[in-house]
């Protein structure tokens, strides 16, 4: 117990006058001569005994009664706490992820909780409120009503411990005050553990909602499986986190229009295909019905006129091997001898090939250097008769140097299959026992920065790639090498076209590092927008003389089509869709220990914390003790014979 005024209790000390008068007090009896002694001595005796017991009793109620008032005076009051703290911080997090879509016993797991904090809270107490993508500090449930009220979900979900760690940011420096974190939350299970670290400063509160549903069917993925002359291959995959479904419909829109239905019967995964046209531009959209989560059940993507890769290769040696690869339907390929190069053609390209020329002008070095720069690529394959002066002079720029030629047969034994050439599907596994390819002669090269895609026997590399400049070590004539009749010429050679300009893909992931070019020229000072009806975003942007680099990762924040709009022209479109981490309903268990507790209620976790600071007054009981008192002194003094 504690006291609001405890410099009243020195009053207490007035109790010592009631006890003084009573022990001292100067009253004396008086004798009385009477006679027949013998029977009224018995009777003096016993009246003087219950004089006794009676002063002793209204001199305890008396003593009791004024202590009563003293204590009541001084306001005692009870707290859980030993050392009662009067200030307190309290910080909410309020996970609004796709998954917070399920639905409770109350309605959807957000919504309820949005009402349970607002009814929870006192209006005018100072917290600070977290959520995925917004932070309001310092705060008050009156302020911020409304902004919680319209709380959307976000596709930006934090993992616990980071929300934790960003939780704990908004608490204050001060050691004695009362710190209280609420994390609410379904706790959904991701590929990490959620084990968070409790403090003597820091209580820690977790509110695990449930949804009474833990069925989800999400559209997860489409791609293009196949193309002919005639027909697109759309492959759709389908995921299940519940019952078995024997009829699921899928529907397939262009733009508004329905132009294809279909249904699979799907367990944990199902697959599905579409045929589209060629040559026509789809502004695709997938759906199916499902009544949990809402965000997984619709796919966009899009299928643009292909862009056709510009590719100029600068040839001294034979390039028939180039114009296989380089074919018109997707790149438009140009060669010239490197006496008739029109330098102004340079600029245009987006990759350009130095094929087995014996030497590079200093113009031409010039040239490249300006057209890498503006993010083209460039391919070098060197010439055995290589003017190597004039090669270094190039290849300076890109970190690395031609020593000198070593005349050894070597076999090409080794492939990076991390690098970006080869890790995206051009080999189903790794392989260790090919037919490797040869040559009988190649540079020693030394290499500051970059990276190897293909090494000989001994380590050396046969082909590195440094920024945009990808470098073979030998000539890849017939007469040097075989590794045109190789395998690995067409994927080599076609991915290094096809990473010369970035095109974009059927559809982008919201949340992920995303990156694509739009090949366009744009007057000084313009910029490119995405654009859906009265969305504008403008994202980082990076303009080159033929193309321009665009980045998105957390924007857009909707899921749809955008227009990649240059003032009022409409270039492309690109399709943006939410992560589907959030579509597999399953859970973290949770266990509580020092300074953390567990429940599946908000307001019990309120009440709880409202209980440790509550102040129980207790002067009013005190007074009535006083009163009581009061009246048993007058009860002992009227009754008591």
């Amino acid at each position: 117990m504690q006291f609001k005024h405890p410099e009243l209790l020195y009053a207490l000390f007035l109790l010592l006058i009631p006890i003084i008068i009573h022990l001292f007090q100067l009253r004396k009896f008086q004798k009385v001569e009477f006679t027949n002694v013998a029977f009224l001595k018995r009777v003096t005796i016993e009246t003087r005994k219950s004089s006794q017991i009676k002063k002793w009793l209204v001199l305890l109620t008396r003593l009791l009664l004024l202590a009563c008032i003293v204590l009541a005076f001084a306001q005692p009051f009870t707290s859980n706490y030993d050392n009662f703290k009067t200030k307190k911080e309290t910080v909410i997090y309020l996970d609004n992820s796709f998954s917070m879509q399920a639905k409770g016993s109350n309605g959807e797991l957000l919504k309820r909780a949005v009402q349970d904090v607002i009814s929870n809270v006192p209006e005018d107490e100072t917290i600070s409120i977290l959520t995925n993508d917004n932070t309001f500090r310092n705060t008050t449930i009156k302020t911020v009503k409304n902004d919680l009220l319209k709380l959307s979900y976000s596709a930006n979900s934090l993992t616990p411990d980071a929300a934790l760690l960003k939780s704990k940011t908004l608490f204050s420096k001060q050691n004695d005050v009362l710190k209280n974190l609420v994390f609410i939350s379904d706790f959904q299970q991701n590929e990490s553990t959620f084990s968070p670290e409790s403090d003597s400063l820091t209580n820690i509160h977790l509110v695990k909602l449930n949804p009474v549903n833990t069925n989800n069917i999400a559209i997860d993925s489409a791609y293009i499986s196949e193309s002919s002359a005639t027909a697109i291959s759309l492959k759709v995959t389908l995921s299940n986190s519940g019952d078995t479904i024997d009829n699921l419909p899928i529907s397939l829109f262009n733009d508004d229009k329905l132009i294809a239905k279909t249904s699979v019967a799907i367990n944990d995964k199902a697959e599905t295909t579409f045929s589209l046209p060629v040559n026509e531009i789809v502004n695709g959209k997938l759906t199916i019905d499902d009544a949990s989560l809402q965000f997984d059940n619709t796919l966009y993507f899009n299928i643009n006129e292909t862009d056709k890769i510009k590719v100029l290769a600068i040839n001294s040696g034979d390039d028939n091997f180039l114009k296989r690869i380089y074919t018109e339907d997707e790149f438009t390929y140009t060669s010239v001898l490197e006496n008739q190069l029109n330098y102004n053609d340079i600029e245009q390209q987006q990759l350009i090939v130095l094929n087995e020329i014996k030497d590079i002008p200093n113009a031409l070095v010039a040239a490249l250097k300006s057209f890498t720069n503006q993010g083209g690529a460039l391919l070098i394959i060197p010439s055995e008769e290589a003017n190597l002066n004039s090669y270094n002079a190039l290849l300076v720029n890109y970190g690395s140097q031609f020593n000198s030629e070593i005349k050894s047969e070597k076999s090409i034994t080794s492939i990076n299959y991390a690098h970006p050439l080869y890790n995206n599907g051009v080999f189903e596994k790794q392989v260790n026992n090919f037919q490797y390819p040869k040559t009988e002669r190649f540079f020693d090269i030394s290499l500051n920065n970059g990276s190897a895609a293909l090494q000989f026997e001994d380590g050396k590399p046969f082909l590195l790639q440094n920024k945009t400049a990808y470098i073979f070590t030998s000539a890849l004539n017939s007469d040097i090498s075989n590794f045109k009749n190789s395998p690995l010429i067409v994927p080599t050679l076609y991915n290094i076209g096809k990473f010369s300009l970035q095109l974009p893909k059927i559809y982008y992931t919201i949340g992920q590092e995303n990156t694509f070019d739009v090949a366009t020229t744009l007057q000084q000072d313009a910029i490119l927008s995405l654009v859906k009806n009265d969305i504008n975003i403008i994202p980082r942007q990076q303009y080159f003389n033929s193309k321009v680099t665009i980045s998105t990762s957390e924007t857009p924040e909707t899921a749809n089509i955008y227009g990649v709009m240059n003032k009022k022209e409409l270039l492309k479109n690109v399709s943006y869709n939410y992560d589907r981490n959030e579509s597999n309903l399953t859970y973290m268990p949770l266990t509580p220990s020092t300074n953390i507790t567990v429940s599946d209620s908000i307001t019990e976790i309120f009440d709880s914390i409202k209980s440790d600071t509550k102040v129980n007054a207790l002067w009013k009981w005190f007074v009535i003790f006083a009163l009581a008192f009061l009246i048993i002194e007058m009860g002992i003094l009227k009754y008591f014979k």
